[in-house]
């Protein structure tokens, strides 16, 4: 039995680069940041497989509160797929989840086999490729964020996301190399965005925005220094605000996920959600 061999144990915060140097071997096409910000979400969370010492796979389970748990990140060594070892390790981050409400972002080909472990799915949040324009139209209310504005964005980031996630997001919004905007009128955050560099091109997420004329405006203002370069934006299909924003701009569709959950659909404003923040943490 190939559970008699796995042992399972937390990763220590140096083997994240592992797990993301795996992702950009199966085309995931990481953050260059990602292992480092990755971790603020939940250090606790992050486990290898290992077999005679070596690691054969990998996944992580962000525990955000006592309600909501997100997975992802799961890798099996190719060479050791088809062995067991990657549904020990799913099992193993199940437990540590416990009884919270739990999240994945399942690719659409192994939908069945996170169903057989209690997972449900519910739509598809679908990457858009574009090519960044300097083109676009921003209006003088949308700005950088800067450390004010932090206490409103963290409210506004509750409206679109089921738990809080304060220290991930304060890293994630002042990374190395990335940008991050905010729509304020009347004194009011109305929307933000925040665009990472990766190793091919960038990613922008999470894109929330109370409509789609926001969302529009944050967008264009992540382009603009960077116009000419490759961008992704993964869109959640059942907010059609968005699927609209995305066809708008001509993006093409490249890869989806299943958007699955264990307890149901979380209450949160998903007609805010223009683009999920990532496929790994939700």
């Amino acid at each position: 039995m190939a559970s008699s061999k796995l042992n399972i144990r937390t990763m220590r915060q140096d083997e994240v680069a592992i797990a993301v140097d795996w992702a950009k071997q199966e085309g995931w096409n990481p953050g260059i940041n990602d292992a480092e910000l990755f971790y603020q979400a939940d250090p606790n969370g992050f486990f290898v497989g290992e077999v005679d010492g070596e690691i054969v796979a990998v996944g992580i389970a962000v525990v955000y509160d006592d309600n909501f748990a997100f997975c992802g990140l799961y890798i099996v060594a190719p060479q050791h797929r088809g062995k067991g070892y990657g549904l020990e390790l799913t099992k193993h981050r199940l437990n540590y989840c416990a009884n919270r409400n739990i999240g994945i972002d399942g690719v659409l080909e192994n939908v069945a086999i996170y169903q057989r472990i209690g997972y449900i799915p519910f739509y598809q949040n679908k990457r858009y490729q574009f090519t960044a324009s300097a083109s676009g139209k921003h209006s003088a209310t949308v700005r950088s964020i800067t450390a004010d504005d932090l206490p409103a964005l963290l409210s506004y980031d509750r409206q679109c996301f089921p738990a809080p996630r304060d220290n991930f997001l304060k890293a994630w919004i002042t990374q190395e190399n990335g940008k991050s905007v905010l729509f304020k009128a009347n004194g009011k955050v109305q929307g933000f965005a925040v665009r990472r560099q990766c190793h091919q091109g960038y990613k922008i997420g999470p894109l929330f925005a109370d409509n789609i004329d926001i969302a529009k405006q944050l967008l264009s203002a992540l382009q603009t220094d960077i116009s000419g370069e490759s961008v992704l934006l993964d869109v959640p299909e059942n907010n059609d605000d968005a699927v609209q924003l995305a066809e708008s701009l001509d993006m093409t569709v490249v890869f989806a996920t299943a958007r699955m959950y264990q307890k149901g659909l979380p209450d949160i404003n998903n007609e805010k959600i223009f683009g999920i923040t990532t496929f790994e943490l939700g």
